[in-house]
């Protein structure tokens, strides 16, 4: 058994600390439990910074996503040692990664399928608690011109004004659109009615203005329903 665990990281040998190993031999070298102890700066009670990440990290089964839709309140709440300080270090830290997400999206912005749309679209609203309804605005060669949100609701939906939506369609200049939305907490993909009749009123609006519906993607964390590819769109 490793007695190291049960020490305080400051009375570890040097290497044997994430902080020290970080510095020495780089992040890729950390593991996840060491680089969530070095964002956690200490433990509590006896406990470690690294045996507070181990203990959070397993309750989110290792999913970084899971962990993302935790908000301060709920951390400090479900969490033994975990404080302000600590739970809007980690909240933040999400926060930073799904906007590297974006980023990184944004860095090649060309779709031409559903899963280039979901691979887009996810790191804007995967690991959401609440839902969003997002527009995304193609170029005829399917270059991604703009991407907005338009609407924001709560955990079971939200009202999508089709007015709005196309008055920022129309500002990205796009021929073509694809809109999404998230399925908060990774439940069901299927469509529901009122989804159903978003995509009609959104589809026949476009025809009116020569703007064509690509596609309406549900988003979950891992997975995705597309109304192109089970011929919902028109």
């Amino acid at each position: 058994m490793d007695e190291s665990r049960y020490l305080p990281m400051k009375a570890w040998a040097e290497d044997e600390q994430p902080r020290e190993r970080l510095l020495q031999q780089g992040a890729v070298a950390l593991s996840l439990n060491e680089l969530f102890a070095i964002l956690l700066r200490s433990g509590v009670g006896g406990e470690s910074a690294l045996d507070l990440a181990r203990r959070i990290l397993a309750d989110c089964h290792n999913d970084l996503n899971e962990l993302a839709r935790c908000g301060v309140r709920e951390l400090m709440n479900k969490y033994k040692g975990v404080g302000l300080a600590k739970a809007a270090s980690i909240v933040a830290a999400m926060e930073i990664g799904r906007r590297r997400r974006m980023e990184m999206a944004a860095a090649s912005p060309v779709v031409t399928c559903s899963r280039d749309a979901y691979e887009y679209v996810k790191s804007f609203i995967a690991d959401l608690d609440h839902e969003e309804f997002w527009v995304v605005g193609l170029a005829v060669s399917g270059r991604i011109k703009g991407c907005e949100c338009v609407s924001a609701g709560g955990i079971d939906g939200t009202v999508v004004d089709v007015r709005v939506l196309f008055r920022r369609v129309l500002e990205m200049k796009a021929a073509n659109i694809i809109v999404a939305h998230n399925h908060p907490g990774g439940g069901e993909m299927r469509p529901s009615r009122q989804d159903e009749q978003v995509t009609r009123k959104i589809h026949e609006a476009g025809k009116l203005l020569d703007i064509n519906l690509f596609d309406h993607i549900i988003v979950g964390v891992n997975h995705y329903y597309s109304f192109a590819d089970e011929g919902k769109i028109g």
